[in-house]
């Protein structure tokens, strides 16, 4: 009796991003900020994305998942430091995965993967931000026992009041340090 074939399983790949990703890469962050209905253009282009994993002072890192060849999600992080903690932590930046592929375990597998790097350096956290907006994200995380921060608030400056203070510095009242 012939059993009948079985349809290959498809090929998980995750593996760090290189030079030639970057096209990738930056498409996949404009979808993003598509999906997510982020409140900023991207304004971002695939050299500054080039320059920021690869030049010669990387200041992040990308994962690229994917399935029998084709890209299909990434992850892009940053290392940081907790001055309480006295050691180093990931922040992840961005996580994508292709609307076709959403549910099928793409995101647990980055964030196991990323989780798993944590570990391997030595990190005391890995932490991310997610839109408030975001509600399968938010759910998606929550089924992960990721817990959100009520001890911190994210603050902000950029644009005009990011020049501004810049524009301030040097200019300090008398008999006052720096912060």
């Amino acid at each position: 009796m012939n059993r009948p074939e079985m349809p290959p399983t498809p090929e998980l790949l995750i593996r760090p991003a290189e030079p030639g990703d970057v096209d990738v890469l930056h498409r996949f962050i404009v979808e993003l900020a598509e999906v997510e209905e982020h409140p900023e253009p991207v304004t971002a282009r695939p050299r500054d994305v080039a320059e920021a994993l690869f030049g010669p002072q990387p200041l992040a890192e990308a994962l690229l998942a994917t399935i029998d060849g084709q890209p299909v999600a990434f992850a892009l992080f940053y290392s940081t430091y907790s001055t309480v903690r006295g050691r180093a932590g990931i922040h992840l930046e961005d996580l994508y995965v292709r609307p076709g592929h959403r549910g099928s375990g793409l995101g647990q597998a980055l964030l196991s993967h990323l989780a798993e790097l944590a570990v391997r350096r030595g990190c005391a956290r890995f932490e991310w931000w997610v839109l408030r907006t975001n509600e399968p994200a938010l759910r998606f995380y929550d089924r992960l026992h990721a817990r959100e921060l009520d001890e911190i608030a994210v603050l902000r400056i950029d644009g005009e009041a990011l020049h501004s203070l810049a524009a301030n510095n040097g200019h300090r009242p008398a008999g006052r340090a720096a912060p």
